[in-house]
This record gives structure tokens, sequence and C-alpha cells, in this order.
């Protein structure tokens, strides 16, 4: 996926009322943006740190740009546009990266399903059945270990994800989350369980349910990203350095 039109360099002043954050470009220009990420963003922005943005051309948007690439206090680049995962990983299914859910026949997106109300990210439909895949974009990043972990915050809606995943699973359905981590220098992933323990049990019993886990990096530059590599999923709780984790403030 190239990024089009070209992204422009800045740096980062502050993220506020989570969906704004005013920039510096590297011309001196003095930008608020728009920022595509509901979440905590934790260990994933500091201030003074580099910013990649796409600049808008519509003259009826309010914001002149969206915050798209961050560099995070490890010195990895972030992807936090969530709204990139999903097409990033229809373009690798497509292309037969993602080797687990290759044979498709059909492939359809924001289908409703489950017993919750929800809509799954892809549906893929094969000769013999369907896999249900639901996507998570990674960014949680920590000092000292190339391990990320999900989710950056609490997510009521993610353990929702996982328990409609897990009722397919139990009716004999292929159900699939797919972790879409969007981190350089990154070789794993685990559930974050010191931020939200609920979303790591949901996961852990999904598992049992059946539900397959898979998990993806990205090669990630301010001109392109791509899915490039399987990661391992490591499910057992670890011990970890309560330092590791970065505070961020309030947004």
């Amino acid at each position: 996926m190239d990024f089009s039109p070209a992204l422009e360099e800045g740096r980062l002043i502050r993220r506020y009322k989570r969906f704004l954050a005013d920039i510096e470009t590297v011309q001196g220009e003095l930008l608020t943006i728009h920022c595509p990420n509901t979440g905590s963003m934790l260990n994933c922005m500091a201030e003074g740190a580099r910013v990649w943005f796409s600049r808008s051309s519509d003259p009826k948007r309010k914001l002149p740009g969206t915050w798209e690439i961050g560099e995070t206090p490890q010195g990895r680049l972030a992807c936090i546009n969530t709204a990139r995962a999903n097409p990033l990983i229809e373009e690798a299914l497509r292309a037969g990266v993602i080797s687990e859910l290759n044979g498709f026949t059909g492939l359809k997106r924001e289908v409703a399903y489950g017993q919750e109300n929800s809509r799954i990210d892809f549906r893929l439909d094969y000769d013999d059945g369907s896999a249900w895949v639901e996507v998570k974009s990674v960014t949680l990043g920590f000092d000292g270990t190339t391990v990320a972990a999900f989710p950056d915050a609490v997510t009521l809606r993610g353990a929702r994800h996982l328990r409609e995943l897990a009722h397919l699973a139990r009716d004999g359905v292929r159900a699939v989350q797919l972790y879409c981590v969007n981190l350089s220098g990154i070789d794993a992933v685990r559930p974050a369980q010191e931020i939200d323990p609920v979303y790591a049990a949901a996961l852990r019993d999904a598992v049992a349910a059946g539900v397959e886990v898979l998990a993806y990096g990205v090669r990630l530059t301010p001109e392109q990203m791509w899915v490039d590599r399987p990661l391992p999923v490591l499910l057992e709780p670890l011990q970890l350095d309560p330092d590791a984790l970065l505070v961020l403030p309030a947004i």
C-alpha cells in the first residue's frame, strides 16, 4: 500500500480531545490535524517526536490533514491510523500473503453476524464453508522487548468481538482473530493483561472454543506499508517490568 498523496513530515506538539493533534511541519507551519485513533496510543507518541501526515485538498474539510505515522518513544514507527488496517489486510489476503487463509473464492466486508449485533471485518467464502475474520490494529510496544501487545486501553468492543467469534467456533464455523501489527521492530504479540484483563481472558476463552488466532507484521516506511511476515501470539501472561509501561497523560 502506497501513501497517496505522499506523506509530509512534522513534529508532534500535543494530542488532545482524542481526535486532534497539533504539529509543526519541517517548514515551520503550525497545523491542527485529525488523529484517527480512538485508543490511548500508549507508548506510541511523544511530544517533539517525528510524525508523518497526509494533507487533504478537500476545501470542505475542517482540518487540513490526517496523522498517519508516529515515531514512538522506543524509536519505532507506528501507523496510528487504525482505518489503514483493514485495507492493508485485504490487500494481503488477495495477494496470498496470509497463507492460513488462502484459497477463498469470495470476500465480503463488514458483514452483520453474531448474538450481540456485531459486524465482522471480513467473511471469506470457500468451497467447503466460510471463515469469519476479525482484524485488530496493534501499535503498543515497550522498552527492552520486541513483543507488542493489544489492547492499549480497555476495550469492551474487543471483548465482545471475541465472544462472537467463540460462539461461531462452538457452532463449527471457522472463526479467526487476526492482529495486524502496525509497529516496526516487533517479533511477537501478546494480550495486554496488565491493561485489560477481561480482554485477555476473553482471548484465552476464544482459543479454548476453537477460534484461530493469527498475527502478521507490517513493513512500514513514510512512503508505503505492507504485510510481510507471520508473528507468534503469546497467550500466557508474561512477567513484566512495572517501569516498562509508560503512562501517558489523559487526553
